[in-house]
């Protein structure tokens, strides 16, 4: 009876978990983070290091800084997606409109001298993650409905100068993270009467921890480059599953299709980045950056039920790479003006993306600007927008699923921000 009931488990959760990781349409990883580094589209971002948000993007970069700073922004996102599903899906239901809407998102980012080299800082925003939300009668419901990934990080770092033209640095990451996840369950797959779908429901939050490790080289004072790594974290939700309204199969109660020990186990990629900085002349610089994530592990998802017994739901994802380039234009002693293009590949092939996480290529165009208002006190803003590709969808489901046909007719993110910074 229990292997029965952990087999049918399985099947659900196999069903249910293909969110793991959440889901914008767009994609999980937010470089942005409220920061000024946004009007480039986080082009140089490692190497920069002028702010307090280098305390996330590049620890070494804090050695940099003549004085304390305190740097906070606010992050409104509008997300559009809207799935258009082909004849035949098979689940029923309409398109399910826009997945997205407005996600607001805050950062801060605080830098100490604690010795003439060496320098403290905490930061604390988004990390990724974004969320859907379908409906409960659009045609891929069976495969989701709605859910959400949402992190916090947050990071002590410390900044320490070697010598005029080497800095390194490190960080603990604290990553707070709350999973969230419907779907419907098929009960009349006869399709005889007007029988209510059921219910799947993940939901659980975890605290967990990583490392980073940076440095920032100066070869001139004209160019510089940043390089840092932060670790994977790894996630898990205990406890998570739970069912509502299920019936249609033989022999197992309602209670025993969620085993409410059942446990998922999660890893955050880990990622390295490599910019620099090169001043052109005294009102342009050109920015750039590089930069490897290993989503290959974020795409399985261990299953844990409570009689020791463990699943592995692979998604076959690739690892990522993202390039981006920039441009800083000092219009005037107190205006200085920003640009970018950034580009980051797929993790997954088109006959394995699902509906649930339909990652696709991105690009993103910045433009930015930042104002001094006086020598302890900056302001800047900025618009970016995110294509995130049609990221389309062939999906054979389990039983009771059907299929799931389509792609995004429209899938992008617009991203803006304004943020100060006070000097002291």
């Amino acid at each position: 009876m229990h292997f029965r009931k952990s087999l049918v488990t399985t099947s659900i959760l196999l069903a249910s978990i293909s969110f793991s990781g959440l889901i914008s349409a767009a994609g999980l990883w937010l470089y942005e983070g409220a920061s000024p580094e946004v009007g480039t589209a986080s082009a140089g971002r490692n190497a920069i290091a002028d702010n307090a948000a280098t305390a996330a993007f590049n620890p070494a970069g804090m050695t940099r800084l003549d004085r304390d700073e305190l740097l906070a922004g606010f992050q409104p996102m509008y997300v559009d997606a809207r799935f258009d599903i082909d004849n035949g899906s098979g689940s029923g239901g309409g398109n399910g409109g826009n997945a997205g809407g407005w996600v607001p998102a805050l950062a801060v980012y605080y830098v100490h001298e604690l010795a003439p080299d060496l320098k403290f800082g905490l930061s604390s925003g988004s990390y990724l993650g974004l969320g859907v939300d379908f409906g409960t009668d659009w045609g891929g419901r069976y495969f989701v409905t709605d859910g959400e990934l949402l992190t916090l990080l947050t990071k002590a770092s410390l900044g320490y100068k070697v010598n005029d033209k080497l800095s390194i640095g490190g960080s603990i990451n604290m990553v707070y993270s709350k999973l969230t996840q419907k779907i419907a369950w098929n009960n009349n797959p006869l399709n005889i009467g007007n029988t209510a779908d059921g219910q799947i429901k993940i939901e659980e939050s975890e605290l967990s921890f990583g490392f980073g490790v940076s440095m920032l080289y100066e070869f001139t004072t004209m160019t510089r480059v940043g390089f840092i790594y932060n670790s994977e974290v790894d996630l898990e939700f205990d406890d998570a599953i739970s069912t509502k309204g299920i019936s249609g199969i033989t022999g197992i109660p309602d209670y025993f299709l969620g085993d409410p020990n059942v446990d998922l186990e999660m890893t955050l990629p880990q990622a390295v980045s490599f910019s620099v900085f090169h001043q052109l002349n005294d009102d342009w610089a050109v920015v750039g950056s590089l930069g490897w994530q290993d989503w290959s592990a974020f795409g399985k998802t261990d299953l844990i039920f409570s009689g020791g017994a463990r699943t592995t739901y692979d998604r076959n994802y690739d690892d990522t790479w993202n390039a981006a380039v920039g441009f800083h234009y000092q219009w005037s002693d107190k205006w200085k003006l920003m640009s970018g293009i950034a580009y980051d590949s797929s993790p997954v092939s088109d006959k394995d993306r699902t509906i649930d996480l339909p990652l696709d290529r991105q690009i993103r165009y910045a433009l930015g600007a930042q104002y001094e208002l006086s020598k302890d006190i900056t302001v800047s803003g900025a618009y970016e927008l995110m294509d995130a590709g049609k990221a389309s969808v062939n999906q054979a489901g389990l039983a009771r699923q059907g299929g799931l046909d389509g792609e995004f007719k429209t899938n992008f993110i617009h991203i803006f921000t304004i943020n100060a910074s006070w000097k002291y």
